[in-house]
């Protein structure tokens, strides 16, 4: 055997046992069913919302890829003004486009400007999405979702 054939049957040998290594390790992370999970940031605009159903915000960064800067929170009830304080209480669609949408809840004390929202579920890409948050704006308008994430095992 010549050692350019030597050679060349030594990297074959070694592409297969990295290849066998990958595919099981692929395997292994699948079929362990973990969840993609971890901490929530996501700031939003809402120049396009006055407290009215069917208004939205708009996402301005998000630290996790399935929620993207341009994606619309939409308002499915209006905020209710004349509560002492006032509240915003209603179901949010966070619309992805091309078929994905997740489904959550926002309480929000309009007086303080602080509340929560969860998401629980949806379409498409995130129809195992499930997330909970502290909702604050700072003081130049932005607002903040902060807290954790996770999508299942069977997204």
């Amino acid at each position: 055997m010549s050692v350019r054939h030597a050679f060349a049957v030594r990297v074959a040998s070694a592409a297969v046992v990295l290849l066998a290594l990958l595919v099981g390790s692929s395997a292994a992370l699948a079929a362990s069913g973990s969840p993609r999970a971890g901490a929530l940031h996501v700031t939003k605009e809402c120049s396009q919302y006055q407290g009215q159903a069917g208004q939205f915000c708009t996402i301005t960064s998000s630290n996790i890829p399935w929620i993207r800067a341009g994606m619309r929170v939409v308002y499915t009830d209006a905020a209710n003004f004349g509560t002492t304080p006032p509240m915003l209480d209603t179901d949010v669609v966070l619309s992805a486009g091309h078929g994905s949408a997740a489904y959550g809840h926002v309480t929000l004390n309009i007086a303080t400007a602080q509340g929560t929202v969860t998401f629980d579920g949806g379409t498409g890409a995130f129809a195992t999405f499930h997330g909970s948050a502290n909702v604050t704006v700072d003081a130049h308008g932005m607002w903040h979702w902060d807290g954790t994430y996770s999508f299942g095992s069977d997204d």
